[in-house]
C-alpha cells in the first residue's frame, strides 16, 4: 500500500533494524588476497602506485599468509616477479620458479589456506606479452627484441597454449590448489585441463578468468607485476569493454572447455557483465577488484576526498550484489577486519 501506510524508513530506523533486513552480506570467507612475490629474503618492498601493496620475498610472503589465514580469508593467489625473464617464459614453469618457491613454503607454514596460482605468461617474457611473439605471421622474436618499426607483431595463440600448459602442472606440483589462467588465449582451460589430467592432477580445479577485459585499470598492477608490454599492447587478446554478449560467449566456452569457476575482471566497471554471467552460469563466480580500482579509492582516501573504510565496503557490496561469491581484493586483509 502507498504512503502514509507503507514507510520503508521504518526499516533503516537503526543499524540493528538495517542489519536484519540487509539483502547482500559480505564475509572474509569470500575473498582472496593477492600477493605479489619476488626472489631475495626479508624483502618487503611498497609498490609506489598501491600504497600499501608490497612486493615480498618469499619468507614475507609466509608471514602475510598467517596473518590472512588469521582473519579468515580462505585463499591467496600468487603473482611472481622472476629473476629473469626470456622468450620462452621459463620463470612461469621452472620448478624452482618464484611461485612455485612461494607456495611450497607457504603450504608448508599455512597448510589450510587455499593458494591459486596465477597462469600467465606477462612477468615471465622478455616483451611482456602474455603469449609467444611472432613479427608478421613468421618466426618468434629473441629476448626482449621490438619489432621493426614497420613491422607488424601476433601473438601466436597455439604456440602459448603449451607454455600455460606446462605452467599450470609445475605450479599444481608444488602444491598450488587451484589454477587460474588469465592469459585469454583461445583453448587454453582445454590445454590446460588435458595436462593437469595427463600429469594425474585430475583433483585441481581451473578458474578460469573467462572474462578478462582489455583495461586502463591494470596501470598499477603492471608496475607491481613489472609485466608492461615493450611494445603494442594486449587488445588482441583481451577482450574489447564494449562487448556484453561476446564476454558471456567467452565464458560459455570456457566452461565447456573444463572450467570448474569462472571470473570476470576487472569488477567495478564491469557489473553489468558480473550481473549476467550470474543469471546465466550456475558455476561459481569470482570478480577481481584489479589495482587502478584500488589505487582510485586509496588516493581519495588520502587526500581526504572521501572515507577509505566505507568507500571499500561500498565498492566490495557492489560486487557482491551483482553476484560474484568470491572477490579478488587487495582490501581483503583492512576489509575482514572491519567486518571482524
Amino acid at each position: 500500500m502507498a504512503f502514509p501506510i507503507t514507510r520503508l524508513r521504518r526499516l533503516r530506523r537503526n543499524e540493528t533494524l538495517r542489519s536484519l533486513v540487509r539483502e547482500t552480506r559480505l564475509t572474509p570467507e569470500s575473498f582472496v588476497y593477492p600477493l605479489f612475490v619476488c626472489p631475495g629474503q626479508g624483502i618487503r618492498k611498497e609498490v609506489r602506485s598501491m600504497p600499501g601493496v608490497f612486493n615480498l620475498s618469499v619468507d614475507e610472503a609466509v608471514k602475510e599468509a598467517h596473518e590472512t589465514h588469521a582473519l579468515g580469508i580462505p585463499a591467496v593467489i600468487l603473482f611472481g616477479l622472476p629473476e629473469k625473464k626470456d622468450e620462452a617464459a621459463t620463470g612461469a614453469w621452472s620448478d624452482d620458479g618464484i611461485v612455485q618457491q612461494a607456495t611450497r613454503a607457504i603450504k608448508r607454514e599455512v597448510p589450510d589456506l587455499l593458494v591459486i596460482g596465477d597462469v600467465c605468461l606477462c612477468e615471465y617474457m622478455s616483451h611482456g606479452h602474455c603469449g609467444v611473439v611472432r613479427e608478421s605471421g613468421t618466426h618468434s622474436l629473441g629476448a626482449a627484441a621490438a619489432p621493426p618499426v614497420s613491422a607488424t607483431f601476433e601473438i601466436d595463440n597455439d604456440a602459448s597454449l603449451d607454455i600455460l600448459a606446462r605452467t599450470a602442472v609445475s605450479l599444481a606440483r608444488a602444491g598450488v590448489d587451484i589454477i587460474a589462467p588469465s592469459d585469454m588465449m583461445d583453448g587454453r582451460v582445454s590445454a590446460i585441463r588435458k595436462a593437469l589430467d595427463e600429469n594425474t592432477l585430475t583433483h585441481t580445479p581451473i578458474l578460469s578468468y573467462a572474462a578478462k577485459f582489455a583495461s586502463g585499470f591494470y596501470g598499477p598492477f603492471r608496475e607491481a607485476a613489472d609485466s608492461t608490454p615493450q611494445f603494442g599492447d594486449r587488445r588482441s587478446y583481451q577482450m574489447d569493454g564494449a562487448n556484453v554478449r561476446e564476454a558471456l560467449h567467452e565464458i560459455a566456452l570456457d566452461v565447456e572447455e573444463g572450467a570448474d569457476m569462472i571470473m570476470v575482471k576487472p569488477a567495478l566497471p564491469y557489473l553489468d557483465v558480473i550481473a549476467a554471467a550470474r543469471a546465466r552460469f550456475d558455476l561459481p563466480l569470482a570478480a577481481y577488484q584489479v589495482s587502478g580500482e584500488y589505487a582510485m579509492i586509496d588516493t581519495a582516501a588520502r587526500n581526504n576526498w572521501i572515507d577509505r573504510d566505507r568507500v571499500m565496503m561500498e565498492s566490495l557490496i557492489s560486487i557482491r550484489r551483482a553476484g560474484a561469491s568470491i572477490i579478488l581484493t587487495y582490501y581483503a586483509k583492512e576489509a575482514a577486519k572491519l567486518l571482524a
